[in-house]
């Protein structure tokens, strides 16, 4: 790899690692509730939804107020 590829790589690391503090902090993603290997992936793949969901809709809302203010 390329030292400028690196370079740009690394600058959108913050954003991979911001988004993984969330899922385990607000999400408790690295905190298991189910037993087996298919429940904890059962378990990974809903939160990972929900955290996906509650981005959409927060960016619709944004939406809405941007075009009401117009």
């Amino acid at each position: 790899m390329k030292t400028e590829e690196f370079k740009e790589y690394y600058s959108h690391r913050y954003k991979i690692e911001a988004k993984n503090a969330e899922l385990k902090n607000v999400y408790n993603y690295d905190k298991s509730n189910a037993c087996g290997q298919s429940g904890i992936t059962i378990q990974g793949a809903i939160t990972l939804y929900l955290a996906n969901l509650k981005r959409i809709y927060k960016l619709e809302d944004e939406k809405a107020e941007k075009n009401t203010v117009k």
